[in-house]
């Protein structure tokens, strides 16, 4: 069994999974990171202790998408000629995903698609993850879908064998990570920010398609809440990539309850889920995470392929108007049934099971083919 991830979020969702099967005799379970992402990758696997059995190593400066597809699919190449793998397991919507399945489906090696089935219908948004899910999905023999709602987007388009709804491995890797940071007693987390008691917005923002106007609408947002919310601290861990990075130092460093810190590793940034009060994201994975917590969710996105966290209420679409930020947050703040309302709903995404299930519809698929 081959594992293919190349990103942070990808390692996060694997990492549980991979953990799985290693605990399994039955299977001879392989790690090949593409390394699209490079130290955010690195800081996960430490964290989780695995130790890749290929690294392909393709990060490099200024990357395009063109970069990261044709250098990763060349060297995956050289990893099924010398792994011979059964199965080859892709998780969501990366680049490395899809290139993952691809190289799987030039070697006709059998294909599991981890969190399958998840559409926001609009091909460029989130771009490119969209298509990449759609192409991996259809070359994939396996479909492992988060949801009942997951489910049926295959089945409307005409995937309907080998598909399992089993909960979203997000949620396994959460409550894994909180245990382990339990154990070691303490984080890096020391920041002044968490001693004072105050109510805490978490904001991650970094899709590409909100490049330009709509991001630095994202951070007037911000402006205009942290000036009304004078006791509130907004934590924004701020992406590496310049796009980002400009907007959100030109438009919020002179803020005294905006803190602008450096990208969390995973265990310090789970930890900083728990002691939010509220979620600001444009993030996938912590649509997931957060309602397991009972953090309500405001999704910076004007469609979501997460539309299950939407209609179960754990989360909301705010999009980038910064109006619609300012009010929808004013009123998570302001008013506490409001607030309850969200935070006490189910969360539609697992209940940390899913890697179980996933390597039992393995081992019994094998079993009986041997």
């Amino acid at each position: 069994m081959l594992f293919i991830f190349g990103t942070r979020p990808e390692a996060i969702k694997l990492a549980p999974l991979i953990k799985e099967f290693q605990r399994r005799s039955q299977f001879d379970t392989k790690v090949c990171v593409t390394g699209q992402h490079r130290q955010m990758l690195d800081q996960v696997l430490s964290f989780f202790e695995i130790k890749p059995d290929y690294d392909l190593d393709i990060m490099q400066a200024d990357q395009t998408l063109f970069d990261v597809t044709a250098n990763g699919l060349k060297k995956l190449e050289k990893v099924f000629d010398d792994c011979k793998p059964e199965c080859v397991f892709v998780q969501g919507d990366t680049t490395t995903s899809f290139i993952g399945a691809l190289a799987a489906y030039y070697k006709k090696v059998k294909i599991a698609h981890i969190e399958a089935g998840l559409r926001s219908h609009n091909k460029y948004s989130p771009f490119p993850e969209e298509v990449n899910r759609k192409l991996a999905g259809h070359m994939a023999d396996f479909h492992f879908a988060p949801t009942e709602q997951a489910v049926q987007h295959l089945a409307l388009e005409n995937i309907r064998s080998h598909v399992y709804n089993v909960g979203n491995t997000v949620i396994d890797a959460l409550f894994l990570g909180l245990e382990q940071n339990k154990k070691k007693g303490h984080t890096k987390n020391n920041y002044d920010f968490l001693k004072n008691n105050h109510r805490m917005v978490l904001i991650t923002g970094h899709r590409r398609e909100s490049f330009g106007k709509p991001f630095e609408d994202i951070c007037e947002a911000i402006r205009t809440l942290s000036l009304r919310y004078a006791d509130v601290e907004f934590v924004y861990p701020v992406h590496l990539n310049p796009n980002v990075r400009e907007p959100v130092n030109r438009l919020l460093s002179d803020l005294s309850n905006v803190h602008l810190i450096e990208p969390l590793e995973y265990p310090e940034f789970i930890e900083m889920i728990e002691k939010s009060t509220i979620v600001l994201t444009d993030s996938g994975g912590l649509q997931e995470e957060a309602p397991s917590l009972g953090k309500p969710v405001l999704v910076m996105r004007e469609v979501t392929e997460r539309m299950e966290g939407v209609e179960a209420g754990t989360a909301k679409l705010v999009g980038t108007d910064k109006n619609l930020i300012v009010s929808e947050m004013s009123k998570l703040l302001d008013d506490k049934m409001a607030y309850d309302k969200m935070a006490k709903a189910v969360n539609p995404y697992g209940d940390g099971s899913t890697c179980a299930k996933i390597a039992d519809v393995i081992s019994t698929i094998y079993s009986n083919t041997k």
